[in-house]
């Protein structure tokens, strides 16, 4: 099932160039999991709440890739690279799929929270 790592990061001004290294390193990284840029670099717009930052999402075929990739050697290497310049959050997350229904969540959440089986 897809998973994705998500990444809220505070730049501080102009990139550093070892932001910019990292940056052209990284794809590099993900290859060998089949790890894809879908959201970087772009301008996002606050609907709710407060979202300092910039946003970064990055697609794998599994959280399986996604956890190998962000433990590999290769990504472990460049990570120095940002952290030194852009503090910032990341988490991986397992995607939803095709069949994936909310009315079921709910039913189960609403079991749980009575009580019920």
């Amino acid at each position: 099932m897809t998973a994705y790592a998500i990444a809220r990061l505070m730049p501080t001004g102009q990139p550093h160039d070892e932001v910019l290294d990292y940056i052209e390193r990284i794809q590099a990284t993900m290859d060998p999991y089949e790890g894809r840029f879908l959201v970087h670099g772009t301008a996002h717009e606050v609907m709710e709440g407060d979202w300092p930052g910039s946003v970064v999402v990055i697609g794998f075929p599994s959280l399986d890739a996604a956890r190998a990739w962000y433990d590999s050697d290769a990504y472990r290497a460049l990570i120095p690279l940002r952290t030194r310049h852009i503090p910032g959050d990341i988490i991986l997350v397992r995607g939803t799929g095709p069949d994936y229904d909310p009315h079921a969540t709910a039913a189960a959440l609403r079991a749980s929270r009575d009580g019920t089986p």
